[in-house]
Formats: structure tokens, C-alpha cells, sequence
């Protein structure tokens, strides 16, 4: 039997940076290898903001913890009656010089994917945009990203020369070479981040993301109308607005999988096509590249109260903003979808608002 849960959010977590805020992802640059470049990773995902949680009220208090995001606002307007702010762009609006042009739906006769005027639009799109939840169910405009990226080289240098400390076969962490390009973002000062939750945060300053820059949290509770939103049933249609990780630990899917414990790739080994290994029955989706998601989980500096610090397995999600389209509706919001459908590692990735999904009207 499928284990029902219910992850009902109940408070915006709303993060203003202090300054810049990190934004890379990758490998480090070493003073033998300078052609190499950091790549960039921004928003945080909802795993580290998890993270703030724990540093603040321990691990055993956040077991049933519910986050879910990336988002970002004008502070002002999220604090406001209306709470308004921006979720990714269903892939289906086609965006040209940040304009709505097109708007596709599921033509289950021609089987495949057409706008208003019956057309299958062949063009090049805007991409990374960004809508608000206020016009989730009527978009008329888009926003792009307000952030920027400003990388800064950041090297350890000897105290007596203008040149990178190195020294070979030294575990002394002084006299290793220390060189890496950090891809720092900055943030306009009326936009903030925007987290979904069902735990209240105390306000105050915190360190978030690397390079422990500083951050000013605030918390408001969720009004009506948003909550109303995010509590609708999804039916056949719907669209993501985070990243979604389906499948084991090992492998990533489109669609969540039934797990067997102890053998997480049968189905694959048996029958590579065979529909009835997917929890939904799907008719079709529209998406794009696939996206790198990992995450740390615990914490290195003091392992006799928290576990280790350790680096999750990486994985694929399906990107936000997918359209998904069902065979037969689900008829419950993602609230209440079962914990069975994600896959576990440390906690469930749940936890993270992993596939969060609003209804989509055809």
C-alpha cells in the first residue's frame, strides 16, 4: 500500500542577500590549470535552505520538514495582501522578446503538440523566464532573471611574494595551492528569494550557499488565495515548478517508477518499454534538457551530534517548467501525492518539493 502524506505548505521563506550571494558549480581551478572554468548554479536549491533549518533546530526537529523552491519576488509584493511572486514558465508559452506568442496544448488526435491557431510553431524561444503565481492560471507577461553573475578569481597568495602558495605532498592545508573562480551573484535590492514551507524559520541573518555570504531571512505565512492555488487537484494536465526526480537511486526517469526493495532496477532489466514499471499513466510531455541535481547532506564539523558531511549521488531531474499529460487524472494535489513516488536518499527527496505541479487548464 502507497504511504499517503501530507506536505501542506504554510509559510514563504523569503531570503535578501547581504551583499552577493554564491552561485557556482564545479570544479575547482588549480595553479597548474588556469583554461578551466566554474560553472554556475543559481538559485540554491531547496536542499540548502533544508540545510538552514538543521543548523538552526537540529536534525531530529526537521524530520518532517517540507520545502520547495526556487522562486524570487520583489519584496515588496511578497509581503503584501497579494503575496505575489514568480514561478518558472510552463515550457508550453512560447516566449519571443518576452512576449506570450504562443500557447501549445495536447491535440490527442494529431498527436502532437499545437497552438490556438492549430500551427506547430518552428522557431527559437526565449528560455529561463519566469511568470507570476498570481497569473498562473491566465499569463499574460513574463519576467526574465534579475540577477546577475560577477565572477571573482580567488586565490591564496605567499605573504612575502605576488604568487600562488603551492607546495607538493603536504597534507597542511596553508601550504596547498588554493585557486578557484567563484561565480558571485548579485541581486537587485527590492528582489528577494522565495521559499515554499510547512515550518516557520525565526527571522534574523544566516549564512547560505559557499563562501559563507550572508543572507536576512524573514518568514510570512501563506495567504489564502496561494494556498487555495497549490491545494487544487491535478488532473491530466499540469506543469512543474521545480525540478523533478523520478526513479531509484541509481537510475533517473520521466515518471516516477514502483520501487521493489532491494532489486530498484527490475523493471528495467525485464522490460526496458514496459508501461506498467510507471506509476502514471502517461499519453505524453513536453520538456527539455535534462538537469544535474546533488546535494550535501549533514554536517563535517562535529560528527558525534550530526552525521557526516557527504556528497549525495548525482543524479538528473526533469527540468521546472515540463508540461506533463496524463492518461487518467491523479485527482489530488501534490500535497498529497504519495511518499512512494520519490526516491529516497537520506530523507525522501520530497523533503525538497521535488515535482511540485499546479493544474493546467487546456
Amino acid at each position: 500500500m502507497d504511504e499517503q502524506t501530507n506536505a501542506e505548505f504554510n509559510y514563504l521563506i523569503l531570503i535578501e542577500p547581504l551583499g552577493f550571494l554564491y552561485g557556482s558549480a564545479g570544479r575547482f581551478l588549480s595553479p597548474e590549470n588556469l583554461v578551466g572554468r566554474s560553472g554556475s548554479s543559481f538559485p540554491p536549491s531547496a536542499a540548502t535552505v533544508s540545510g538552514i533549518f538543521a543548523a538552526h533546530y537540529g536534525n531530529n526537529a526537521i524530520q518532517n520538514l517540507y520545502l520547495a523552491g526556487p522562486f524570487w519576488g520583489n519584496t515588496e509584493e511578497v509581503k503584501s495582501e497579494q503575496q505575489n511572486f514568480y514561478v518558472p514558465t510552463p515550457l508550453t508559452y512560447l516566449i519571443k522578446n518576452g512576449e506570450l506568442r504562443h500557447k501549445l496544448s495536447w491535440d490527442d488526435g494529431k498527436k502532437g503538440w499545437f497552438d490556438q491557431e492549430d500551427k506547430a510553431p518552428n522557431d527559437k524561444f526565449d528560455k529561463g523566464t519566469w511568470i507570476a503565481i498570481a497569473d498562473w492560471k491566465n499569463p499574460k507577461k513574463v519576467e526574465k532573471s534579475p540577477w546577475k553573475f560577477s565572477p571573482h578569481l580567488h586565490p591564496r597568495l605567499e605573504a612575502d611574494q605576488r604568487r600562488v602558495v603551492r607546495k607538493q605532498n603536504t597534507e597542511d592545508e596553508e601550504q596547498q595551492g588554493s585557486l578557484f573562480l567563484e561565480n558571485a551573484v548579485q541581486m537587485p535590492q527590492d528582489t528577494c528569494l522565495v521559499y515554499l514551507s510547512n515550518h516557520n524559520l525565526e527571522p534574523g541573518w544566516y549564512r547560505f550557499g559557499g563562501e559563507g555570504h550572508l543572507v536576512e531571512i524573514s518568514c510570512v505565512e501563506l495567504n489564502a488565495e496561494n494556498t487555495k492555488l497549490l491545494q487544487q487537484p491535478i488532473e491530466k494536465q499540469f506543469a512543474l515548478i521545480t525540478p523533478g526526480l523520478w526513479g531509484s537511486n541509481r537510475l533517473s526517469y520521466r515518471y516516477p517508477i514502483k520501487l521493489q526493495k532491494g532489486n530498484p532496477q527490475k523493471y528495467q532489466k525485464e522490460d526496458p518499454d514496459n508501461d506498467n514499471k510507471f506509476v502514471w499513466s502517461q499519453e505524453t510531455l513536453y520538456t527539455g534538457r535534462p538537469i544535474p541535481f546533488r546535494y550535501r547532506l549533514g554536517h563535517h564539523k562535529n560528527p558525534q551530534t550530526y552525521q557526516p558531511k557527504l556528497l549525495s549521488r548525482g543524479r538528473y531531474a526533469v527540468p521546472a517548467g515540463t508540461v506533463y499529460m496524463l492518461k487518467e487524472p491523479l485527482n489530488k494535489p501534490w500535497q498529497n501525492w504519495d511518499e512512494s513516488w520519490f526516491p529516497k536518499e537520506g530523507p525522501s527527496l520530497k523533503r525538497w518539493g521535488c515535482g511540485l505541479a499546479l493544474p493546467l487548464e487546456k
